[in-house]
């Protein structure tokens, strides 16, 4: 499904690659939001099959990944200072490309850190979306056997060391070039897997490996400010999250925790899903897909 690439322009002027996609009758507009490097292309499949909902689907590459501007000199550097940059993101957004196809609050789809950011949006724009379906949402990250304050002051270190462009530990070696399928902690669909792997290889400029301290510090204040009580019980916009079971890049007992906290949530756990719920095995997609329609159905 190629597209014609747009770009905008946010409001400290960072330059934004972003696609629209049109059903040819619309129920509505779909905003889909990615998790950490990925890109509009990676979701061509989930794309079509809110395009055959009726959907108009419109996407973007946040600041630093995928088409879109890139923050550092290394640009297989996930980095960012704050996470207010990202919400300038997706205000951007809204406002130049969703509110010129319909001046209705959209529906959201958004995965990971994405789904992060669409959460900071629900709580500080209420009625900005009229609701929101949400895989694996970033509100809590695996630190793989290493306690959590242990990584934060890790991270607070270096930090002040003057490393926050660094790659966190590790973090150089996620070259979406140098991890096959064993090694990756995604998905257990080997096809899906490779499909992604064929388009990055082919398109090496838009691939992205790990994060930097400065952006582990940033998401870690974020998570923290969303742990806080009285963050998901000032959302009132109706939520639907689901978790993989298998999870190993997010915690989801923090997913299931933020859910029961909100006044119109609704959680559903994938049990054999690793975390790209999205890109996982047909069986784990159709159940996604049944509990999505189900959402919307009953909004």
């Amino acid at each position: 499904m190629p597209f014609p690439p747009r770009f905008i322009t946010t409001r400290d002027g960072t330059r934004l690659r972003t696609g629209v996609f049109d059903p040819g009758f619309s129920r509505g507009v779909c905003v889909l939001l990615h998790g950490q490097t990925e890109f509009i292309e990676k979701y061509i499949e989930v794309i079509g099959e809110l395009c055959a909902r009726g959907f108009t689907v419109a996407s973007f590459d946040w600041r630093g990944q995928g088409g879109s501007t890139r923050l550092l000199a290394d640009p297989l550097k996930a980095h960012i200072a704050d996470f207010a940059q990202y919400d300038d993101d997706l205000t951007s957004f809204l406002d130049q490309v969703v509110k010129p196809i319909t001046p209705k609050p959209p529906l959201a789809l958004a995965h990971s850190m994405g789904a992060h950011i669409l959460l900071r949006t629900l709580h500080d724009r209420p009625g900005a979306f009229a609701a929101a379906a949400l895989s694996a949402p970033m509100l809590g990250i695996s630190t793989r056997g290493y306690p959590a304050p242990v990584v934060r002051a890790i991270t607070a270190f270096y930090t002040r060391l003057g490393k926050k462009n660094d790659f966190a530990w590790g973090m150089a070696e996620r070259d979406p070039l140098l991890v096959n399928f064993i090694g990756q902690l995604v998905t257990s669909d080997r096809a899906r897997y490779a499909r992604t792997q064929a388009f990055v290889k082919s398109n090496p400029a838009i691939r992205l490996a790990g994060p930097t301290w400065g952006w582990l510090k940033a998401a870690t204040s974020s998570m923290a400010r969303m742990a806080a009580p009285g963050f998901a019980e000032a959302i009132e916009t109706p939520v639907l999250i689901c978790g993989a079971g298998r999870d190993r890049i997010v915690r989801v007992k923090a997913e299931r925790d933020f859910a029961s906290r909100l006044p119109h949530g609704t959680y559903l756990e994938l049990e054999d899903s690793e975390h790209e719920i999205l890109m996982e095995s047909d069986s784990i997609r159709a159940r996604f897909w049944q509990a999505f329609d189900g959402f919307i159905e009953g909004l």
